[in-house]
């Protein structure tokens, strides 16, 4: 029989206690408006700096034996050495220069199968398999290879691997410590990677989402020889074969994983699906046995920019709503402030957690793009900071440089740098989370006007490189000077819009515009005319009056 465990904590799948609590959706290139395959991340951490990575330069070669360093990603715990292979491939984020990206989102599952001594974390994988696979195939081997010969140091993890034909959920997980004769017997990871058929949308947050899979279809779905056995020898499963559950064994299901996690999914695929209203109790952790599929078929094609805006989700229109309840103050604010649970009079309740969420640290959207040269086919749209008050930007996958606004040396979490663009996109997060509906509201209409500018401008780029049919070194030349310029005028951008929204909205005023400028009062051009005073929700205010309503009463006149 399998095994099924519903606990009512939270905490272990919202990530607290590991630094990534991440999102990622993949759009297959049958479900997008354009061809492209697409899958989004976010960066989800309280620690980390948002930058642009860059490894090497394209097609490096090393010679035998050199060696790689290895830094734990969340932390810059070192972890060891491992063996350099002798070409590698550039990267830029979390895309290679063949139009290969993996992202991930951290599920964390049983906590004893983490090895203390693994020489790899999840972070690296990510980062050196991007330099040494071409395919998600190609790299979802690598992975494997890399995890088993050196040992896993991190816990359980779920990847979106996709390349310019296929899109892939990988799920892995440590097989703890085992000493034997001073080794550990257990190095290495149990896994299962399926493949998202064409046409399909499919999502990942903070909890394995693959249940039972072909065990005879290699084109379709590939795992690892033990991974039912492991679990069988570790008493997690006693039943037959072809109804073993990866995320079911390796990461039981829970009230959080469903509200703080699945949740996030589920309004992703309501989103573009119709027909889940039928999974709304299971997203709201009520109804464990009515789990989503992994995958849905959209009722329409998607565009990249309403991927975009997906990623912005805080539930809007659904019963999670985060704009609806008190919570959301007196303007509408759609965050929560950590810690995820609080107590009131005995009982335990929690913070809704969105896709859209202030800690996070980077985020994009990646188009691999078959019919194009790699250098340009494949598309990082890169934002830092959290992706309802940010912008994204287009970074194609053949950039030989990062922008110093996005470099990864310019300022750091306990450093403030006047260029670097995480720090201008968080001065005015900062700012729009006091007053969402009127800040944020400005924020976001900046954001959208970017973006649709930035999809038209990367389609005329596409356009003329193909008709002057360029060589590769051109246009990897000319795709870095498109990338690193676009990328330097948002931060400018971003700049003025710090200082033209702290002279409109300050002291909770709104002042008033007329022609693109700031109105007078009509006789001294540097006094405005009196500013409105948009004051708070009627939510807000019913809830004041009942809290303190006689003690500010107005008397009403005799």
């Amino acid at each position: 029989m399998r095994k099924f465990l519903l606990a009512t904590g939270l905490f272990a799948a919202l990530g607290i206690g590991v630094a990534q609590a991440c999102t990622n959706f993949i759009i297959t290139k049958g479900a997008s408006t354009d061809g492209s395959a697409m899958v989004s991340y976010a960066a989800d951490s309280h620690i980390l700096y948002g930058a642009l990575y860059k490894y090497n330069a394209p097609k490096k070669d090393y010679k035998p034996g050199d060696l790689v360093p290895i830094y734990e990603w969340d932390s810059g715990r070192y972890l060891g050495k491992i063996l350099q292979v002798p070409h590698t491939y550039s990267t830029v984020g979390n895309m290679n220069d063949r139009q290969l990206v993996i992202a991930e989102t951290t599920y964390g599952g049983r906590p004893e199968l983490v090895d203390p001594d693994g020489g790899i974390d999840y972070g690296s994988l990510i980062y050196i398999t991007l330099q040494r696979a071409a395919t998600a195939r190609e790299a979802i081997a690598t992975i494997v290879e890399l995890a088993n010969t050196y040992g896993y140091a991190s816990s359980g993890e779920s990847f979106s691997i996709v390349d310019k034909n296929e899109a892939w959920i990988f799920e892995m997980i440590g097989k703890g410590s085992r000493i034997v004769n001073g080794e550990n017997v257990n190095k290495g990871i149990v896994w299962v990677a399926r493949r998202i058929p064409d046409g399909y949308i499919s999502a990942h947050a903070n909890h394995a989402r693959i249940t039972q899979f072909p065990l005879d279809d290699p084109e379709n779905c590939l795992y690892a020889p033990d991974v039912i056995s492991f679990a069988r020898e570790m008493g997690y499963y006693e039943g037959p074969d072809e109804e073993f559950s990866f995320s079911d064994t390796y990461a039981p299901l829970y009230f959080g994983a469903m509200r703080g996690c699945e949740s996030r999914v589920w309004a992703f695929f309501n989103e573009f699906a119709s027909g889940m209203d039928a999974y709304l109790d299971y997203a709201l952790g009520q109804n464990p046995d009515n789990r989503m599929p992994l995958w849905v078929k959209p009722d329409q094609k998607i565009s990249p920019k309403e991927v975009f805006d997906a990623m912005r989700s805080h539930y809007e229109g659904t019963p999670m709503d985060m704009t609806t309840d008190i919570g959301a103050g007196g303007n509408v604010s759609p965050y929560r402030w950590r810690p995820m649970e609080f107590e009131w009079e005995g009982e335990t309740y929690f913070n809704e957690r969105a896709t859209a969420t202030q800690q996070t640290a980077f985020w994009f959207v990646a188009q691999t793009r078959a019919d194009l040269p790699d250098p340009i086919g494949g598309v990082l749209w890169f934002g830092v900071d959290d992706a309802g008050t940010s912008a994204l930007t287009p970074i194609y996958c053949g950039t030989t440089e990062v922008p110093w606004c996005l470099d990864v040396r310019n300022g750091d979490m306990l450093h403030y740098s006047d260029e670097s663009s995480f720090w201008i996109f968080n001065r005015i997060a900062q700012f729009a989370y006091l007053r969402y509906d009127q800040v944020g509201a400005a924020v976001r209409q900046t954001a959208d006007a970017w973006e649709n500018e930035m999809l038209l401008a990367v389609q005329q780029f596409d356009e003329r490189i193909m008709h002057n049919n360029y060589s590769e070194r051109r246009i990897v030349r000319e795709a870095t000077e498109f990338s690193v310029s676009h990328a330097d005028e948002l931060f400018r951008k971003w700049v003025e819009l710090d200082k033209y929204l702290l002279v409109k909205y300050m002291d909770g005023n709104v002042k008033v515009e007329e022609d693109g400028h700031f109105k007078s009062n009509g006789f001294d051009e540097r006094i405005p005319v009196m500013p409105q005073f948009p004051g708070y929700s009627e939510k807000w205010k019913e809830a004041v009056v009942r809290d303190h309503g006689d003690v500010i009463r107005v008397p009403k006149a005799e």
